[in-house]
């Protein structure tokens, strides 16, 4: 009986995914190689790339080869780049004075990069973390128990205009300090730089995924753990309508962009950041999430192809218009092929 069984069914919505060419025809969400936002590390010195162990695939650059990777990104249609510095050690101190440093790793970088390709969008990360020898976004309080917003804020307005000077086209506060939007947009518009952005880690989580990345730009070690608490600053991610409440500040202080940080757990804080703003929402496929999915590969529990493109399209299909991610390079490199 069941040979000979016919639904009557006038809509048969696998129809529509019959065929590859189907498939293609109706796709709703599309990741393009100028959609993704490379983030690459940048170290001192002439040494061939740093592994990041925790990080497979992804290095520390010295200022020549991070040009010759941007060259290739560009190339391959990735038309941007963060770019994060690796300090020394011994450049660091409580209140990270090398951010204020005109010679300092990030700003020449930024130099080199434009001078190779102007065309290439920079942007370039507003916080301390890099810099202080405790690990923190910012300059500590007087108890040292927390940290000094206001003075931090003020430090991060040097730093932007010092990074605007440089060449690039964003700058990020990534620190979420109270105010700092507004703070380095009055800040930029005063020294004339009218014309650079802000790219705000607006709604960015206390997140436990975050470990290798701060392994690649040294803020692990100088805190002395990976797992350093930034609770008073970054969000609690248990809040969803917060999210809203510093986006809505952010966008009304200055911003040009806004972004979610993590991603891929945060799917619903993009999709209500995209239904709330008219401007463009990125989000952040951060260390941790890039690094799980390479784990779950390597044990043969994951497609590590299929799960690094999937997630990608989950991003996007949420609403993000920009995604950083660790994956742009491959991806890009896959986008061509086909």
């Amino acid at each position: 009986m069941a040979k000979h069984f016919k639904l009557d069914l006038s809509q048969r919505p696998r129809r529509l995914r019959r065929t590859a060419g189907r498939r293609a025809l109706v796709a709703e969400t599309v990741v393009r190689a100028q959609d993704l936002i490379a983030p690459l590390f940048v170290i001192d010195g002439k040494g061939a790339p740093e592994p990041i162990s925790s990080m497979p695939g992804v290095a520390r650059f010295n200022i020549t080869d991070l040009v010759e990777e941007c060259r290739e990104l560009y190339a391959l249609g990735v038309l941007a780049v963060a770019l994060f510095p690796k300090l020394d050690a011994k450049l660091k101190d409580e209140l990270g004075t090398q951010a204020l440093n005109k010679k300092t790793l990030i700003l020449r970088a930024v130099r080199a990069v434009k001078a190779a390709l102007p065309e290439l969008t920079v942007i370039t990360d507003v916080a301390l973390d890099p810099y202080t020898s405790h690990g923190h976004d910012g300059v500590l309080n007087a108890a040292k128990d927390d940290v000094d917003n206001d003075r931090t804020v003020a430090i991060l307005c040097e730093m932007a205009i010092l990074q605007a000077e440089a060449g690039v086209d964003f700058v990020a506060p990534s620190d979420m300090m109270d105010g700092r939007v507004g703070a380095v947009r009055k800040a930029l518009d005063a020294a004339g730089y009218t014309d650079v952005g802000i790219l705000a880690y607006s709604a960015k989580y206390n997140s436990a995924y975050y470990g290798p990345f701060r392994e690649a730009v040294g803020s692990a070690q100088a805190a002395g753990t990976r797992l350093l608490s930034k609770a008073t600053y970054q969000m609690n991610p248990a809040n969803r309508r917060e999210a809203l409440h510093e986006v809505l500040l952010d966008v009304e202080e200055g911003a040009d962009i806004v972004m979610v940080k993590p991603a891929g757990l945060y799917l619903d804080i993009i999709r209500e950041v995209r239904d709330a703003v008219e401007c463009p929402v990125a989000a952040y496929q951060i260390s941790g999430e890039y690094a799980q999915i390479h784990a779950a590969a390597k044990l043969g529990w994951l497609d590590l192809v299929r799960s690094r493109d999937e997630s990608l399209l989950a991003i996007k299909r949420a609403g993000a218009d920009l995604i950083l991610t660790y994956f742009a390079k491959d991806v890009a490199k896959a986008l061509g092929k086909s």
